[in-house]
């Protein structure tokens, strides 16, 4: 028969198996439950890595930067050099838009509005710089000064000189590629570089636009291509060719490009942004509001 003091030494054995037992209970639970945390932490970490990897984060931001960034650098003309510079400040460097159209509306005392689509996907800056001096007036109650030998009307500068226009230039856009020297005939006429209703901006010296532009009144091509096409005529196109057939005299350098009745220009007018597809958006950025 076990003495009192085995069955004590018994009891105190068992008492302590059981504990060490429930603690390795509580020792496994707890592994458990920190191994299923860590694993949820570690799926949410991957799963935010490839979602940042794919830009899931950055859509704000990209948008805000692109809104942001600068689309159009301006250069600016000193008025010392040139006396015949218009200061209007400069048109802003971003929030320009890269598709789509806006109207440009040239109302003269020859008949019915000019309309031009200007192209904004193709010429984005020197549209923005037509659609910013229109903002101004800078193109109300001028002339377009010259029909050229090249078949095309010349507008935009306040001062019917050639060397008139804002404090700034904008460089050459969308300028066609010259024809090809190949020596093979064509089996077909090529098709013009700058085709009758065609808006082109004209720089002296190229590549430094600032407000003159050219409508031309029939199919022009060149060897040496210089105008940024800006836009197309698609309404008045009766008025451009009304224009045309005013006869010229001779200018200041003996040219003979001065029209003998003065074509005076109203106003010009910039419309409303339109994107591609035709539909107007909900805030687009007028003429009038631009500065």
């Amino acid at each position: 028969m076990a003495s009192s003091k085995d069955r004590q030494r018994k009891l105190a054995r068992d008492k302590f198996d059981r504990q060490m037992a429930r603690r390795a209970v509580k020792q496994r639970r707890r592994r458990q439950i920190q191994a299923g945390v860590g694993a949820a932490v570690a799926l949410i970490v991957i799963i935010g890595g490839v979602a940042w990897l794919g830009g899931a984060f950055d859509g704000d931001e990209t948008n805000t930067d692109a809104a942001n960034s600068d689309i159009c650098a301006w250069t600016p003309q000193s008025t010392e050099s040139n006396k015949s510079l218009k200061d209007v400040g400069e048109p802003p460097t971003t929030g320009i838009p890269t598709s789509g159209t806006r109207a440009m509306t040239l109302t003269t005392d020859q008949g019915d509005p000019i309309v031009v689509t200007l192209d904004l996907a193709d010429a984005p800056c020197n549209s923005a710089d037509l659609g910013y001096l229109a903002s101004k007036q800078f193109y109300d109650n001028t002339t377009c000064h010259e029909i050229t030998a090249d078949g095309a009307i010349r507008c935009g500068d306040p001062t019917a000189t050639g060397q008139g226009g804002p404090t700034y230039s904008i460089y050459n856009e969308n300028v066609p590629l010259a024809p090809s020297s190949s020596a093979s005939p064509a089996p077909t006429a090529a098709a013009p570089l700058y085709p009758k209703g065609t808006v082109a901006m004209i720089g002296d010296p190229p590549g430094t636009n600032g407000s003159q532009f050219l409508i031309f009144f029939k199919d022009f091509t060149t060897a040496d291509p210089e105008y940024s096409i800006v836009g197309q005529v698609t309404g008045g196109l009766d008025t451009v060719t009304k224009i045309s057939k005013i006869p010229t005299v001779a200018n200041a350098a003996g040219d003979k490009v001065t029209p003998k009745t003065k074509i005076a220009v109203k106003s010009v007018t910039v419309g409303e942004f339109t994107p591609e597809g035709g539909a107007s958006p909900a805030a687009a950025p007028s003429a009038s509001s631009q500065s």
